[in-house]
């Protein structure tokens, strides 16, 4: 597939694309950008101090995301039963969608309120991206499954992009007095937006997207379900290739994550002011959008494991070149290599696991996929705290994450190729049909 020819996918292909327009936004305006801008505004006008806003903040982000860890591989479980995915997607997606939507009328008084519907859309919307992820084995084939996944990851860079130049005009023309509204007033505009985005872009997969790969339903399906789940579990040296790569995905997404977590705290550190970190967030978007196809291109050419390390080998050198930053130029720079990989390693990160995993199992590993992404958060900004509080500098913090990467790449280098593979899961799923 030449990149040139991309738009000649499929409907369920382009349908399940779209939606990641979805996740993207809602992360972009309600986890990154404005939400937080929001919500500290909110906290300190009912008397909340600043260093308290920060934990209510650290707290909101941990409770949504911690409750759909620990449930994703049930529910994954579940959902391998035909029909069932597609249900429990809409479910979610409904959820995280109106939830989004209240925040947009509910009184800054409220902010306790404010607090629940927010842990509410983010338990709605991370939720719906566990089944959203599993569907990539119903659309497309192994074959594309690497591009399709690079796309998607772009086209939620350019939902990021658009998205957030609307709503950041709002908020700067409210800040300006430009339009007759105050600042919490614009951002709950924003959000009626983002709910809008979200649904708009929820549709096409909603209605065109439907599961091929399952088991057929049977009695007391929950019971099963978690019987199935331990099964899993109690059997995880008939899938060591799968936990393998699941080990070595915790360490490397861990440094990823880290790097994208504490940029604003280094580039803060290093004296750069908020709208200048709004320019690095957009520069950001605007590589990693040509960056992720160039990955999917490249991996159906080299393969998928492949550009995992060559994205594992670009954040090891960011680490490294992080520590000799001491300007704004030098962090501009910084931030256009992240973009060159930030989204390519995450889109074939997913698309070599959906490779690996049996097919009418898919929605339960990736409900595994979603726990390791989400615990892989932890590790490395505690790490990045414990050496920067050491030795007094954010630039020690940041290289010291390189030791999650080189680990992640160490344990990817015991994974079987995808196409090794190939024989294991028909095997895997002739037992399952049998």
């Amino acid at each position: 597939m030449e990149v040139q020819n991309m738009y000649k996918c499929n409907k369920e292909e382009k349908s399940w694309i779209l939606y990641d327009c979805t996740i993207s936004t809602y992360s972009m305006i309600l986890i990154t950008s404005i939400f937080p801008l929001y919500l500290r505004m909110v906290l300190k006008n009912n008397g909340v101090s600043e260093a308290s806003t920060t934990v209510y903040w650290g707290y909101l982000n941990s409770i949504g995301r911690f409750l759909i860890a620990i449930l994703a591989p049930i529910l994954g479980t579940i959902a391998d039963y035909r029909g069932y995915k597609i249900k429990f997607f809409k479910i979610f997606c409904i959820i995280g969608i109106v939830a989004t939507g209240l925040l947009g009328i509910i009184p800054d008084s409220l902010y306790i309120v404010i607090a629940i519907i927010f842990t509410i859309s983010t338990i709605g919307n991370s939720g719906s991206n566990v089944f959203y992820d599993a569907f990539l084995v119903d659309v497309t084939d192994k074959k594309n499954m690497d591009m399709i996944s690079s796309i998607g990851f772009a086209a939620g860079y350019i939902g990021d992009i658009i998205s957030l130049a609307l709503c950041m005009v709002i908020v700067l023309l409210a800040q300006k007095n430009i339009i007759p509204i105050d600042v919490a007033t614009a951002c709950r505009i924003c959000f009626i937006i983002t709910a809008i985005w979200c649904l708009l872009f929820s549709i096409p997969m909603i209605k065109n997207v439907k599961q091929v790969y399952g088991i057929d339903k049977e009695n007391k399906v929950v019971t099963n379900s978690f019987k199935r789940l331990g099964k899993t579990l109690s059997n995880i040296r008939n899938h060591k290739n799968i936990f393998t790569f699941l080990l070595a995905y915790f360490f490397y997404i861990d440094g990823v994550n880290t790097i994208i977590t504490m940029a604003t705290s280094f580039g803060s550190d290093l004296g750069i002011s908020s709208s200048s970190m709004l320019l690095v967030l957009l520069l950001i978007m605007f590589v990693a959008f040509p960056s992720s196809i160039i990955y999917g291109k490249l991996a159906e050419k080299h393969g998928a494991k492949i550009m995992l390390y060559a994205g594992i080998i670009i954040y090891s050198v960011i680490c490294v070149y992080a520590y000799f930053i001491h300007n704004i130029t030098g962090f501009m720079i910084l931030a256009v290599l992240v973009g060159t990989s930030q989204g390519g390693v995450q889109a074939i990160s997913r698309s070599y696991f959906g490779k690996l995993v049996p097919k009418e199992k898919n929605n339960e590993f990736f409900g595994f996929f979603n726990v390791f992404g989400r615990f892989a958060a932890i590790l490395g900004p505690a790490l990045v705290s414990l050496v920067t509080s050491l030795t007094g500098k954010t630039s020690n913090g940041v290289f010291s994450v390189l030791a999650l990467f080189i680990l992640g790449g160490l344990i990817l280098t015991k994974v079987e190729d995808v196409k090794i593979k190939d024989e294991i899961i028909l095997k895997d799923e002739a037992i399952i049909n049998n």
